[in-house]
């Protein structure tokens, strides 16, 4: 098993009027020649938005971009006429193709809006450009990893790539196998919240871990743990 450790202080930090955004890989202003992807995982900005504002309308292509909200409302718009808010519980996935313009906005003009913004480079390019959203909240269970991403049409979200999430919240004192989906596949672990080890090493909240050259392993709960793993081939 070979491993990439990136601890939450060690992330690049954007930080205007309406935004704060921490980048575990090279993003905005930030750049670190050692911290341009993981495998087909380019971005995972962990952003929080302020009331009323967000990312205005802008462009993007040959991206396949995941949001997930972790606190409040977001509000998505797009040059293909898709408009809609999603909340904590659910995800929306955009597959930027020939080129799409879009907006992500705080849809509440009192609280702020947190959530996860994940690129995965895709197998195609320019493809159709796609919008969608998906409620998961009915697939996660206690103490368990639900998959909510696959390439194989077995989950509520897919993309135009090799790549599976999966997402829990978990107690404190469980341990969970992993066992991966494909040869030549990396699987980056980003701890939401609380505790967890890993092949001996300890990630708390907001850290991150890349696991290649292995095809299982297993994290135990030191704390109750909010949990993401994202799959990508290598």
């Amino acid at each position: 098993m070979k491993k990439v450790i990136h601890k939450a202080d060690t992330r690049g930090h954007s930080k205007y009027e309406w935004l704060d955004s921490y980048h575990t890989f090279s993003f905005d202003e930030y750049f670190d020649s050692n911290r341009i992807n993981f495998g087909a995982l380019r971005v995972l900005n962990d952003d929080k938005v302020a009331p009323g504002e967000g990312f205005q309308t802008h462009p993007h292509k040959n991206m396949e971009i995941v949001s997930i909200p972790l606190k409040g409302h977001l509000q998505h718009g797009d040059s293909k006429k898709n408009s809609r808010i999603i909340t904590v519980g659910e995800i929306q996935t955009m597959s930027a193709g020939t080129g799409i313009f879009h907006s992500e906005m705080n849809a509440s003009p009192v609280e702020p809006v947190e959530f996860l913004q994940i690129w995965i480079m895709p197998r195609e390019r320019n493809t159709r450009p796609v919008y969608q959203d998906f409620n998961i909240s009915e697939l996660e269970r206690p103490n368990e990893l639900a998959v909510i991403v696959s390439p194989d049409g077995s989950t509520p979200a897919s993309l135009l790539q090799d790549a599976w999430f999966s997402i829990g919240k978990v107690e404190a004192g469980k341990k969970l196998g992993y066992h991966t989906h494909q040869s030549h596949a990396g699987v980056y672990i980003f701890l939401i919240e609380g505790e967890i080890i890993v092949d001996g090493e300890v990630m708390k909240r907001r850290d991150g871990m890349g696991i290649y050259d292995t095809n299982n392993f297993e994290l135990e709960t030191l704390k109750d743990s909010h949990i993401l793993l994202i799959e990508v081939p290598m």
